[in-house]
This record gives C-alpha cells, structure tokens and sequence, in this order.
C-alpha cells in the first residue's frame, strides 16, 4: 500500500533513508532486520537486483513526497559498505533524479571496518557519498570480541584514518559504553581516543538489551554479564565532559559535534520530519491530510530480502493522528539538548487544541519541580543532568 499523496503542502523536509540488510556476520546485541551472508559466495548477495528493488520502490513512492526538499540520504543497515559502490551509486543518481534534493544533501553510508578501506572510501565518495558513519564500538580488543565483533582495535582506528585518507569530507565513529567489567574512566579514554584521530563527530551509545537477540536471550537465562548502572551513568556523564571540553556539542543524549558537524539525517527523525524508507525492512513516514483529518501513515516493508525484490507489498502500514505524532514529538524532541517548542509543533501538526492539556500541564509541573525538565514558556527541555531518564520524562509528558 502506497502512503496518500494527499499530503500538506511545502515547504517541507524530508530524508531519504535506504536499508542494506546484509552483514558478514550478526551482532549479539542487534536487533535490526540484518541477515549474515558472506560477500565472498558469489550467490550469496545479488547487488545489482537489489538495487533494482530499491529504485523500483522510489519510482513508486515519490510522487507522495512530492513539493518535499530532501536534505539527506542515509544508507543503513545491516552494513551498506559491502554494497558494491556502483550499485549503491545507481540508487543516489535516483533519488536525485526523482526527488527535489538539496544541493548540499547530507549522504551518509554507515560501514564496518571490516568492509572498508582507502579504494572503497574513495569509490563511495566518487559515488555522491560525502559522509561515513563508521562502527568501531570499542577500542579495546576483548570488548570487541565480547560484542561479537569481527574486527580488532587496530582494525577499527585503520578504518577510520583510510576514509580521512581518501578525503571523505565527514566521518563519523560509533561507540558502544556500558559494558560489562568496563569502568567510567574507561569509556571515557576510549572516546577521546576515537576523538583524537580527528573525528568531527562522535555516537557513544549505551550497551542495551534487546529482546529477540542472542544477548537478549542470554539475560533472560541469566547469562550475560551486566554493568553496573551507576557505572553506567558516571560513563555517560565522563564522556560527556571529556568530549565537551575538546570543542563537541553534546547535542543530542548520544551524539556529539563540533559545530556544523551535526547528522542532518537523524536531526530529521529528532524533529519530525517526513521519510522515505526503502528497502528491505525499511520504514517510512508521509504526512496526510489537512485541518481536522491532518496525521500521517508509517510503513514497513518487507523484512525478508527476497520477498522484497519480488515486489511484496508493505508488511505493515499504520495510520497516525495529530495526537499520536505529537507524542512521538515530545519522546523524540527531548532526545535533543535544545529540546522542543510544544506550541509550535502542535500548530504545525494542526492540532487544533492546546497541546497543554490539564494531565500534561499537571506532569510538567511535577517535573520541573524535580528538575527533570526546564521550561521557557512553551519549549521544554532536559537538563543534561537528567538526560538518563529521557524515556521516563517523555512518557509522562505523553
């Protein structure tokens, strides 16, 4: 089912994002549609059909973003550097021929150092890509074993200086803290340490549990060893200030910049703007309607790639309200250290009511008293002292 081209008028953003489920092998801790399959057989990854899949679905889906200005383009995965650069090439010229892209949209491809280096950098980059978002995790090679990953240290730090070397205009780390027997003073020399090769930006995310995968089932049997959550927080609060202090912006509760150096894309989702989800298992947003019947649809296509590239319609599509994607507002816009104006998003949502109703007003009092969030009239944010219990404050807020 396509998303209604009955959707609000521009001006608008949007973000292209594009799902590569393929990996070498599957992360423990993973829970995205990802599938293990080594590019080494032949048959195992059909690069070229794929891409076909993905264009055929952007042919079908664009009119819906119709009058939309795309400010990114993000390649996710599984990992979309094992995607060979002519193919993953083939889908950029697409959407910049369907869609009204901006003449400095932000093109992330997210890689593994185990499928990156000096030449695939540099063919991505002579693809339109400007931007890699690179999965180091650790550096330190026993964590790097205990979170299944198939590089080493030295591995992770020859990744990231290749695609400097190459002259890939933005690249990003990733870091995963909270880990078992991992101290605070730890997870903090690693970040400065990925900093210091001369990063502009930085993801340092807690180590979550999710159920559905391998290290989800081994808590639930209980094992699989855990860190310790004041541990934890005083990791959060040590990386925080060791990367501030370098010149980053702690701009979002896991991400940080130098200036300008923000991810465009996520910003996107943090704000709440539309999406065009390709791909196998991909989401996707468009907002419908006007007045009274404004709200929006979200879908989910297929998660088995060869349902996929046989054209299987959406496995879900879900119908929003304007309430409904005011909630997910507040639960997305308090990820940022600004936070957000909730008068401001109720009007551009069309609300058609106060977004203050009593039992919210009554929660943000209770809050600010606790000083879990603070309040400039309409906007709200949380204090950075506070960011640990987002989810908790956003859903009081709901």
């Amino acid at each position: 089912m396509k998303p209604s081209s009955a959707i609000l008028p521009a001006p608008s953003c949007a973000g292209v994002y594009v799902h590569f489920p393929w990996c070498l092998a599957k992360c423990p801790y993973c829970d995205f549609v990802s599938y293990a399959a080594p590019p080494t057989d032949p048959a195992a990854i059909d690069h070229a059909r794929y891409a076909d899949a993905v264009l055929r679905e952007l042919y079908a889906r664009a009119p819906a973003f119709d009058g939309r200005r795309v400010q990114s383009i993000f390649f996710g995965g599984g990992t979309p550097s094992l995607w060979t650069p002519r193919e993953l090439g083939r889908v950029i010229a697409g959407v910049r021929a369907e869609l009204a892209v901006t003449g400095d949209v932000e093109v992330t491809v997210e890689c593994n150092p185990t499928s990156l280096d000096e030449d695939k950098a540099r063919a991505l980059l002579d693809a339109g890509v400007g931007r890699l978002s690179i999965g180091v995790q650790s550096l330190r090679d026993e964590r790097l074993a205990f979170l299944g990953r198939l590089h080493d240290a030295s591995g992770a730090v020859a990744a990231v200086r290749a695609a400097m070397r190459a002259g890939m205009p933005r690249v990003s780390g990733d870091l995963i803290f909270g880990l078992p027997g991992q101290s605070a003073e730890e997870a903090r020399d690693e970040a400065t340490a990925l900093a210091d090769l001369g990063l502009a930006h930085l993801s340092c995310y807690q180590l979550t549990i999710e159920s559905g995968t391998r290290f989800g089932e081994l808590a639930r049997r209980g094992r699989l060893p855990l860190a310790d959550d004041g541990i934890v927080a005083d990791a959060f609060l040590a990386i925080d200030e060791a990367l501030t202090a370098r010149g980053f912006g702690h701009y979002e509760i896991s991400n940080y910049a130098r200036p300008g150096e923000e991810a465009r894309h996520n910003l996107g989702y943090w704000r709440g703007d539309e999406y065009l989800g390709l791909g196998c298992g991909a989401y996707g947003f468009a907002r419908t309607g006007r007045g009274a019947e404004a709200g929006g649809v979200r879908w989910r296509n297929a998660v088995s790639p060869e349902r996929y590239m046989g054209g299987v319609a959406p496995e879900s599509t879900e119908p929003l309200d304007a309430q409904t994607l005011l909630r997910e507002r507040i639960m997305l816009g308090l990820r940022r250290s600004e936070g957000l104006d909730l008068d401001c998003a109720a009007r551009e949502l069309q609300l058609g009511a106060s977004p203050w109703t009593p039992e919210r007003s009554r929660a943000s009092a209770w809050l600010e008293q606790r000083r879990r969030i603070v309040r400039d009239g309409s906007r709200i944010a949380i204090p950075k002292a506070a960011w640990l219990w987002t989810d908790d404050t956003a859903a009081r807020l709901f």
